[in-house]
């Protein structure tokens, strides 16, 4: 028999944060996250999703012992074309039984509440982080990613879930050859005197929070199902970010003063918190602040890029990727950067990505499962 149990104290939390350790514990390439990071998406006080959403957590017993965990939530800042709700952070024994007991558990919450779809594995937040079931690429994770063993993918889709979309994951040396696509389009719009590239600065970033989101809203919030950026609370996300923000990696390009194209990119944490195991008391944050300072961090990762609509196929984008990427050569010690995924809904950036000579290194997908099974199923539209 299995037993639920709400996450409702501080025992529950700790057993949430502590039974993905315990499952992994063998894997090599398993990094834990921060607890802390973890817990912050759970807290109404630090996620601004509560505000417009709902979220319970559960752990899973069978005779007094867990062998499964799993949050599950709504999420309306998301328009969706039936009522869909999420289920996240799960984790399981290999049992198919209690996986399906699991997903059911899920099913009866959100269909309490008036939703018709579930997907997963998603996160109750944003989809740069903790976002898809790791299917390809079993090596370890970037900062903010899931992972997963294996036969996660079989408990999934035995369920009956489906792919909605694949995220795919593109890495290259920095020091690789850029394409003669980019280089011609560096040379070309080098030219123009209104154009210009600018790294990111941060003792500038209230003026790249508002250029970042004026390119972001243009670029790309008709994409998100309905979702625009607010700059308060894009400065408060860079503000967070400071302390790890390089300056050389993350760039801007400018006609005259307007912002037309941005490509975001940070240190894979995940070199630096592999070594913290979850922990960031006083004594990780000395050892954080050590091995950022001495230990090499040779990974970089994409996390944003867009060019607003009226710069678009004009190739700003290899005006941009040319500036920064013989930038970042002089001034860092990155050898490989790895984007954090592309939807292969957005055969664009799929096509910039393959552009650039990148491999994939990994593949994740965004499941769905509709309640109503004689509904035809559709995956994510296209770009």
């Amino acid at each position: 028999m299995i037993i639920v149990e709400e996450v409702q104290n501080k025992e529950h939390r700790k057993e949430f944060l502590e039974f993905p350790a315990q499952l992994y514990q063998h894997d090599k390439n398993y990094i834990r996250p921060l607890d802390k990071h973890i817990e912050e998406i759970f807290d109404p006080e630090k996620n601004k999703f509560f505000k417009n959403g709902e979220c319970q957590r559960f752990i899973f017993k069978k005779e007094n012992k867990t062998v499964g965990k799993v949050a599950v939530f709504i999420n309306n800042c998301y328009e969706q074309k039936q009522p869909t709700g999420g289920l996240g952070f799960f984790d399981c024994i290999n049992d198919q039984k209690v996986a399906n007991f699991i997903f059911d558990h899920c099913k009866n919450w959100l269909q309490e509440r008036g939703i018709e779809a579930m997907d997963g594995p998603i996160n109750f937040g944003e989809r740069d982080k903790f976002w898809g079931l790791l299917i390809e690429g079993f090596i370890e994770p970037l900062y903010g990613m899931n992972y997963n063993f294996p036969y996660y993918k079989d408990l999934f889709e035995n369920y009956g879930f489906q792919v909605y979309f694949e995220q795919l994951c593109f890495t290259r040396p920095v020091f690789a050859e850029v394409s003669r696509i980019f280089t011609i389009a560096h040379e070309k719009n080098r030219r123009n005197p209104a154009i210009s590239a600018k790294p990111m600065k941060k003792n500038n970033l209230p003026k790249f929070a508002k250029d970042f989101t004026e390119v972001y809203n243009k670029a790309w919030a008709a994409h998100g199902e309905g979702k625009h950026l607010e700059e308060t609370k894009v400065l408060k996300m860079f503000n967070t970010m400071k302390p790890i923000i390089n300056e050389h990696i993350s760039w801007f390009v400018y006609e005259n003063d307007k912002p037309i194209a941005m490509w975001i990119n940070l240190p894979d944490l995940n070199q630096w918190f592999k070594y913290l195991n979850g922990k960031f008391g006083i004594f990780e944050k000395l050892k954080f602040l050590f091995l950022k300072q001495f230990k090499k961090n040779e990974k970089m990762v994409g996390l944003v890029f867009g060019v607003v609509p009226e710069w678009q196929k004009k190739g700003i984008d290899g005006y941009m990727i040319w500036e920064g990427t013989q930038h970042l050569r002089k001034h860092t010690d990155f050898k490989i950067t790895e984007l954090q995924w592309i939807g292969d809904f957005n055969p664009k950036m799929v096509k910039i990505a393959e552009t650039l000579d990148t491999t994939v290194t990994r593949k994740l997908a965004t499941y769905r499962y509709l309640f109503d099974r004689n509904k035809e199923f559709e995956r994510h539209p296209f770009l």
